[in-house]
């Protein structure tokens, strides 16, 4: 049972790959550095945060939401401060809704590219840089979208849980990341 315990801690940067390849689950684009175009219709993009109840940060958006045309680039920061007192290392699971959105919302930079660890105490701010793609005014299923809402989880990362952590952890709280993954694959 604490093996397989210990191994959903790792599905979590496993899925994380899996919808960044796929776009499973509402995961959005990473920019590759192309041009891209303008237009002059706006969208809203909102901002939500979650912590899984084993990290002991605190984490949220700056600013609730921002409103910017299709294609231009927006910045939005979170702010997270570990509330322990020891060093944590967290790692961010992200999507985006609706997800017939997803597709066209495009990441420059962001925070959630890589594992953070907060020293007892510190704060930081971690912005992201995108842009959603005007492409969306041409998918008939997707071109009503006004609105759309980024959405990260902080997660305690697999090498920073202790043993006995990861033994009071029941498979119901996993099982949604195990199926969704085992879909991804091809599998049950």
């Amino acid at each position: 049972m604490g093996c397989m315990v210990g191994l959903s801690f790792a599905f979590v940067p496993l899925y994380t790959l899996i919808c960044q390849v796929t776009g499973l689950g509402g995961t959005p684009q990473i920019s590759n550095g192309e041009e891209r175009t303008l237009s002059t219709e706006e969208i809203t993009v909102r901002f939500d945060a979650n912590v899984d109840r084993r990290l002991a940060w605190s984490f949220e958006p700056v600013e609730k939401s921002i409103t910017l045309t299709l294609g231009e680039t927006g910045i939005a920061s979170y702010t997270a401060t570990n509330e322990s007192g020891e060093p944590i290392t967290g790692i961010s699971t992200f999507n985006v809704t609706p997800l017939k959105a997803a597709q066209y919302f495009t990441k420059i930079e962001c925070f959630c590219f890589t594992e953070q660890t907060l020293e007892p105490g510190q704060t930081v701010d971690m912005p992201v840089t995108f842009y959603v793609d005007p492409a969306l005014l041409e998918d008939e299923l997707a071109q009503e979208v006004k609105t759309i809402t980024l959405s990260y989880t902080f997660y305690r990362t697999l090498d920073d849980v202790e043993d006995d952590e990861t033994d009071t952890i029941s498979t119901r709280e996993t099982k949604p990341i195990l199926t969704v993954a085992a879909a991804a694959l091809g599998g049950s």
